[in-house]
C-alpha cells in the first residue's frame, strides 16, 4: 500500500505498481469508441501509461495535454491516458482541447486496471479513484520506469518518464 498524499493529507493507495522488470498486467479499458481494448492492441510498441483521477481537474488535464505534445514526437510509442472517467468526459475533454496524439482509457467498468496496478485510492475525497501515475512499458512488455506522484495535486514528472521512453 503506497503512502501518498491528496491537498497535504495522507492517503492510502490499494497497493503497490509494478516492479520495474515486470510484465505489464493485461488489462481490459473502454475506449472513448465505448470498444475494449487490452494490452494485447498495443502489442509490439512502446507504451506511456498516464494515469490520473478526472480529466476534469486542473493538473489531471495539464499531463494529457503535455503528454499529447510530447507523444507527437516519439516513435513507435502509444500514450494511454487511463481515468475512471466515463468514456464520454473523456473525448469531450479531448475534443474540446484539439488532443489526437493520446489515447484516452476509462477503468469505469470494474476497477480491475486499478486494482491491479495498486492505484486506487483506499482513503480520501478521491476515494475510488486512480492516483496520479506514470508507468513506461517497453516493446517487450515490460516495465521500465513507474512513477507515483507523492503529493496528487502535482505533475508528474515528465522528463524523467520520457528520458525512459528515449532510452527503451
Amino acid at each position: 500500500m503506497a503512502n501518498i498524499t491528496l491537498g497535504g493529507t495522507p492517503v492510502k493507495t490499494s497497493g503497490e505498481l509494478p516492479k520495474i522488470g515486470s510484465e505489464l498486467q493485461n488489462f481490459e479499458l473502454v475506449a472513448i469508441d465505448l470498444s475494449t481494448k487490452t494490452l494485447k492492441d498495443f502489442e509490439g510498441g512502446k507504451l506511456l501509461l498516464n494515469i490520473f483521477p478526472s480529466v476534469n481537474t486542473g493538473v489531471c488535464s495539464a499531463s494529457v495535454r503535455q503528454f499529447n505534445t510530447e507523444a507527437s514526437e516519439l516513435e513507435n510509442t502509444k500514450v494511454l491516458c487511463i481515468s475512471r472517467d466515463l468514456p464520454f468526459s473523456q473525448d469531450q475533454f479531448c475534443a474540446a482541447e484539439g488532443l489526437d496524439n493520446v489515447i484516452m482509457l476509462s477503468d469505469f467498468k470494474t476497477g480491475d486496471f486499478g486494482k491491479n496496478n495498486g492505484l486506487i485510492f483506499e482513503t480520501g475525497g478521491f476515494s475510488g479513484l486512480l492516483s496520479r501515475s506514470v508507468i513506461v512499458v517497453d516493446a517487450q512488455g515490460k516495465v521500465i520506469y513507474t512513477e507515483q506522484v507523492p503529493e496528487t495535486g502535482e505533475e508528474p514528472n515528465y522528463k524523467a518518464a520520457l528520458e525512459a521512453l528515449y532510452n527503451a
